[in-house]
């Protein structure tokens, strides 16, 4: 499915003015049925990443899509069932937190990941084998785009160590904990499918110790392509690779396990576009800039992870072809781009940053005292908004005059 194009965005930001994301809905079925046909036949399910992007009408879409959820904090999973979606297709793996969360998530009824030896043993005194639960496992295996988002390696705060098995045995014993589930998640921007079968064998080295298993989460983090040309994961062979890893590898008596996928970056990333307005025009010796009505505030991926968005002039598709440095207005360090080849900008030009649906908007903040942009879904053709643009008033909610 072809993006959204120029005439469309124009007219989108024209109604509700800029900085501004858009999400195409139809390009997130486009990317989930993608998947659903790689893995058709297996018996495979799918858990929307929702760290990614938990607009309401984004979670709302999913769930009807069939998709399941997974949540990283409690909120996210009183949104999921705020959205819709049941208990049964929510997941929460925990990530250091108090356990107070857990218990709240098991009282909410959902599926549970323990990632620390701690929050386990205290499981186990509270619920015994009452309550089925997972277990996170780091597994020290370095994969990722870079370390900033590589998080199965064996310096990494995620999951228990594998070779903390034995205290991981002791403590499921002691309470006759019912194991469920087994998780590793390696990193973000995995290309290589072979990380994953890496997980596997780990994963089925450790299975037989867990008779209650039925389950095994292989995580998320399929690589989205940013720029033309560039290597995507393979999802078909990765379908296959998995699926005769576990066809070789039955469970006990013969039992199929279940295998779960976190896809959060790879269903909506490419469904987002994010809008800005060219300000200011500003020529040095250095580069020739291009300051845009945005920051790091509203996109901060470039700055923290140095990732890179395709940006086009969507104001002159037709310009001379030149090189600008892109930055943002807020008062720090906010490069977008540097020496980016765009199509001729002029100031009061329209700027579109492809690639924009995953941890734009969720990671944005009002750095400055500046507003948070507004949020479209355009559904069959029809743009919605579905978040208004923040108002002064927003920057004062919560705060409590004592002076």
């Amino acid at each position: 499915m072809k993006p959204l194009n120029h005439a469309e965005l124009i007219s989108i930001a024209e109604e509700y003015g800029t900085p501004l994301y858009v999400y195409h809905a139809e390009k997130i079925k486009e990317q989930y049925e993608r998947l659903l046909h790689a893995f058709s036949g297996s018996n495979t399910i799918f858990f929307y990443a929702c760290k990614a992007l938990t607009n309401l009408n984004v979670l709302r879409y999913i769930r009807n899509l069939g998709a399941n959820v997974d949540c990283s904090s409690i909120n996210e999973v009183k949104l999921a069932l705020h959205a819709g979606f049941p208990s049964s297709r929510i997941l929460y793996t925990s990530n250091g937190i108090d356990f107070d969360e857990i218990k709240e998530a098991k009282e909410l009824k959902v599926y549970i990941n323990i990632d620390s030896l701690s929050n386990l043993e205290k499981f186990g005194q509270h619920f015994g084998s009452t309550y089925p639960v997972g277990i996170r496992l780091r597994p020290n295996i370095l994969a990722g785009g870079n370390m900033k988002i590589s998080t199965g390696h064996d310096k990494s705060k995620f999951g228990i160590p594998v070779d903390q098995i034995h205290e991981i045995l002791s403590t499921v014993n002691k309470y006759q904990m019912r194991i469920s589930d087994l998780h590793i998640h390696t990193g973000s921007e995995i290309k290589d499918v072979d990380v994953f079968l890496k997980g596997i064998e780990v994963l089925f080295d450790i299975a037989p110790h867990f008779e209650d298993l039925e389950f095994i989460d292989l995580g998320g983090g399929f690589k989205v392509a940013s720029r033309e040309g560039e290597e995507e994961t393979d999802i078909p062979l990765l379908a296959k690779k998995v699926g005769d890893a576990f066809a070789n590898h039955p469970y006990k008596n013969g039992r199929p396990l279940q295998v779960w996928f976190e896809p959060g970056k790879f269903l909506v990333s490419a469904a987002g576009s994010f809008i800005t307005k060219v300000n200011v025009l500003k020529k040095t010796s250095a580069a020739e800039f291009v300051s845009v009505n945005s920051g790091f505030n509203h996109l901060i991926r470039p700055m923290f992870y140095d990732a890179y968005h395709h940006i086009e002039n969507i104001s002159n598709p037709e310009g001379v072809v030149k090189n600008y440095s892109v930055v943002g207005n807020i008062c720090e360090t906010d490069t977008f781009a540097w020496d980016r080849p765009l199509r001729e900008v002029r100031e009061g030009d329209l700027l579109v940053f492809r690639n924009a649906g995953a941890y734009g908007f969720e990671m944005s903040s009002n750095f400055n005292s500046r507003f948070k942009p507004a949020e479209v879904m355009v559904l069959n053709g029809k743009p919605h908004l579905i978040r208004r643009r923040d108002q002064f008033e927003d920057l004062l909610r919560n705060q409590q005059e004592v002076i």
